[in-house]
């Protein structure tokens, strides 16, 4: 599992993990804290893939791994136009580390729904100073969050290892080139329409199936390109064209998406709108909701009652 993690160490879930909280305690404490609250120790059977980058392999262990959200843009849903500077940028993803990240993901392009789409110039301007400055200040793997194949080829000759394109590498016809000649490491997505559109009217017959078939059909079509299956992560893309219902059936079915594909899953659901169908609660309220669905998931033997025992660890942090 990994959890992705904003402002603070706080937003994405690969199965691998991705997680937002924001209290004295770190993320790992915060999640250990709420497991053993309620006695949901990770099962024997999880399955340990491994994830391989430029120069790493990333393993998760007993607890999931975190990526850090580093949103240099003026316009995204948590942390919009707070890191815009390139010193306050550089800052932030120090901080994330300290905090315990994993991974740091920076973006430049946001993809809220409803968000104006961004030239490829700016968000050049926008991420690859920050990149080039961070890749010679921290440890850990720096992930270019874009859909252009040429901002994530200059992002990767910057001092990233890892391309997060929510297209599931779909928007841009290069950038499955640009992923295979590299040796980068890869999350492949699903989203419906575009992130002006996904939002409007999102419909499934049936979402896990749906998304499990689009995200096998990516992951062959970059195994056809000459890219290990060793070097992608999948992401179901929790927010990107579901309505609430639809990002809880996907949550539930994290295992069956594991087992089906045989990949590492990333999780993005922190701080996200379907929390508020849980908690009623405004965006900087809902880190123990987030904290709840990470507890949640990785109690792999309770995920058919999602919903209530992250409700339940919810009203344990509260």
């Amino acid at each position: 599992f990994f959890f992705q993690a904003e402002d603070g160490i706080r937003d994405k879930l690969v199965t691998g993990v991705q997680t937002l909280c924001s209290s004295d305690l770190d993320v790992r404490q915060q999640i250990a804290y709420a497991v053993a609250s309620r006695n949901c120790c990770p099962g024997s059977t999880s399955m340990h893939h491994s994830w391989r980058l430029r120069s790493r392999d990333l393993t998760r262990s007993s607890l999931p791994l975190l990526m850090g959200i580093l949103n240099v843009t003026p316009d995204s849903f948590s942390d919009g136009g707070r890191f815009q500077a390139i010193d306050q940028a550089v800052e932030q993803g120090l901080r994330l580390q300290a905090e315990g990240a994993d991974i740091l993901d920076i973006g430049g392009e946001s993809t809220r729904p409803g968000a104006s789409p961004v030239e490829l110039d700016e968000e050049l301007r926008r991420t690859i100073p920050v990149i080039r400055r961070l890749a010679a200040e921290i440890r850990i793997p720096i992930s270019i969050d874009t859909t252009k194949s040429e901002v994530a080829r200059q992002a990767l000759d910057a001092g990233a290892e890892i391309v997060n394109d929510i297209s599931g590498l779909t928007f841009d016809p290069e950038m499955l080139v640009v992923c295979r000649t590299t040796d980068a490491g890869i999350c492949v997505m699903h989203i419906q329409g575009t992130p002006q559109t996904m939002q409007l009217n999102p419909s499934y017959d049936d979402v896990v199936v749906d998304v499990t078939e689009f995200l096998q059909q990516q992951v062959d079509r970059c195994l056809m390109a000459g890219i290990p299956a060793e070097r992608m992560c999948i992401d179901p893309g929790i927010g990107f064209g579901k309505t609430a219902a639809h990002n809880l059936q996907l949550l539930r079915a994290v295992p069956q998406l594991q087992h089906s594909l045989q990949r590492p899953v990333l999780i993005g659901h922190s701080r996200k709108r379907f929390l508020a169908r849980l908690l009623g609660r405004e965006v900087d309220e809902r880190q123990v909701g987030t904290i709840g669905v990470a507890v949640a998931l990785r109690s792999e033997e309770h995920t058919s009652e999602l919903q209530s025992l992250a409700y339940l660890v919810c009203r344990l942090l509260l």
